[in-house]
């Protein structure tokens, strides 16, 4: 597997695989020396966007940044991979629709990375929860709520309990959960034996139907001690969470945030070493 588009096409060994490379990314310097990774970012992606494009610079790469409205032109998308994949070592897309991203990665021989779709975010989740793993005792036996919608992160949490193995409880509004996974709809008996409290923003239209679904410090203090904060950003004070818990104890966000430019540089080596070993094993190039 050389893309990078849904946790669940690969096992837990090889997503660990990923944590180990983060840990000793120094290795790799140089590793993108002489190549050029492609990005489509649209102008409102911070986080996601910073670290890629600094995890390029600090590994010796080029990156060349594209809207993505640029791959919604009548050209047609086999030929735009057809002609890309000729200077691109890597593409890595924040687009909405993630059977673009499915075609791209069949028209080429190079990794494309899900930089986030509607249906899901996982380089974000692998970011989560390799900071999880350097935290935790051990985060795979930690008891996980996601307080949201169904929507792409809490698809993308779904994806990675299946593939990590680790139990997930989802607590919203009944007319908003998703399928295959525990569900509680009162927050405050969903957060209670729970290790680590996962949110998403609210979507305005959604906002009546959340109200009781808060995230407060006196919420918190129902989980179990140590229970850590972790809000998808961007997240939105006095809305999924209050004021006063961004600035208590459990909130980790930041902290966490920081192991995002890492965990991307090493999901970019993973791929393209998989690419690399794909490509001497077979004597093939692209696939379209």
């Amino acid at each position: 597997m050389k893309s990078f588009i849904r946790l669940t096409d690969f096992t837990k060994d090889e997503l660990l695989e990923i944590f180990s490379i983060a840990d000793s990314i120094e290795k790799y310097s140089g590793f993108l020396s002489g190549k050029t990774i492609v990005m489509f970012f649209p102008a409102s992606s911070i986080r996601t966007r910073v670290t890629f494009e600094k995890g390029i610079y600090l590994l010796g790469g080029q990156s060349i940044l594209f809207d993505p409205t640029t791959l919604e032109k009548k050209e047609n998308l086999r030929d735009v991979c057809g002609y890309l994949q000729n200077w691109a070592d890597a593409v890595i897309a924040r687009y909405r629709d993630i059977e673009l991203l499915e075609k791209m990665d069949s028209y080429m021989g190079i990794p494309v990375i899900n930089a986030l779709t509607d249906e899901n975010h996982p380089c974000e989740m692998m970011a989560d929860l390799y900071a999880l793993s350097k935290r935790r005792n051990d985060f795979l036996n930690d008891e996980y709520l996601f307080v949201g919608a169904d929507g792409n992160i809490g698809r993308a949490w779904r994806e990675a309990a299946e593939v990590m193995g680790f139990s997930i409880t989802q607590s919203c509004p009944v007319e908003h959960k998703m399928s295959g996974v525990k569900f509680v709809d009162s927050l405050s008996d969903a957060i209670v034996g729970k290790d680590i409290i996962c949110t998403d923003s609210i979507p305005g239209e959604l906002a009546v139907d959340f109200n009781s679904f808060q995230v407060t410090k006196d919420i918190m203090k129902k989980a179990n001690t140590g229970a850590a904060l972790n809000p998808c950003p961007p997240f939105y004070r006095n809305e999924e969470v209050s004021d006063d818990v961004i600035d208590s104890e459990y909130f980790v966000g930041y902290d966490f945030k920081k192991d995002l430019l890492r965990i991307q540089q090493a999901i970019l080596i993973f791929c393209m070493e998989k690419r690399d070993r794909v490509s001497t094993n077979d004597g093939s190039g692209g696939r379209g």
